[in-house]
């Protein structure tokens, strides 16, 4: 090959080379995106990074290609603000949606928790104009009515959390040959309701756990079906 033209095949495979990395700059760089731009970045072109949006946030997860691109786990995900998905569990139709309308303050901390996993593994590319970020990528009212929603979560989960351990819970074990048993090591084994989850998540659970003889009296406790009132150990149907 002559000497004018290998200079000429260099100065084109430079150029492109050039293209490529200024591509991936702009993409490195955080930026304002809309959800059209960002559907691009779904995983189904090789050559593109793979971006996904979690409350207005953006992330390149290339580096999780395949759990994120075709075929992978996640890859519902990719190309779009699917925030609501990451505790609904609906990864079809309506269920891929960034609107949170209805979630309890306990789903939208989990959610706002996810965020946070996505910013100290993957790098950020920027914020999407719509209901978390303005045209000039300042937050919104929504954005910041979900954030303080966690932080109330937060706060209760928290709460719950030290008022149950002030009593003991159950040990448990269950087998599909056996069923479920629930046992005390010191105690007797109650259902008592979780109050906390009422403003958690609009509905009311229990759990159990092991109180003394003396604290039996409590309102509120309830006897396994089929247990004795003083039994130890309870099977569980």
């Amino acid at each position: 090959m002559a000497l004018g033209a290998r200079l000429l095949l260099g100065l084109a495979l430079l150029t492109a080379l050039i293209a490529v990395l200024l591509q991936l700059y702009r993409l490195r760089k955080p930026r304002l995106w809309t959800l059209d731009e960002l559907s691009i970045y779904n995983g189904t072109d090789e050559g593109l990074p793979i971006l996904l949006g979690i409350l207005g946030s953006v992330f390149d997860v290339t580096k999780g290609r395949s759990h994120y691109g075709p075929g992978g786990g996640y890859h519902h995900f990719s190309g779009r603000d699917a925030s609501r998905a990451f505790v609904s569990g609906n990864f079809t139709g309506d269920g891929l949606t960034d609107s949170l309308h209805g979630l309890s303050s306990m789903e939208v901390n989990s959610i706002v928790d996810w965020r946070k996993f996505y910013v100290e593994r993957y790098i950020f590319a920027g914020k999407i104009v719509g209901r978390y970020y303005d045209s000039e990528g300042n937050p919104t009212k929504y954005l910041k009515g979900v954030e303080m929603k966690a932080k109330r979560g937060a706060q209760l989960l928290e709460k719950q959390k030290r008022e149950e351990d002030k009593i003991p819970s159950c040990n448990s074990k269950w087998s599909q040959a056996e069923g479920g048993e629930v046992w005390c090591e010191t105690g007797y084994p109650r259902l008592v309701r979780r109050p906390g989850d009422i403003a958690l998540t609009g509905q009311v659970s229990q759990r159990c756990a092991c109180f003394r003889e003396e604290e039996l009296g409590r309102p509120g406790l309830v006897v396994y079906q089929g247990c004795d009132h003083q039994s130890t150990s309870c099977i569980v149907k």
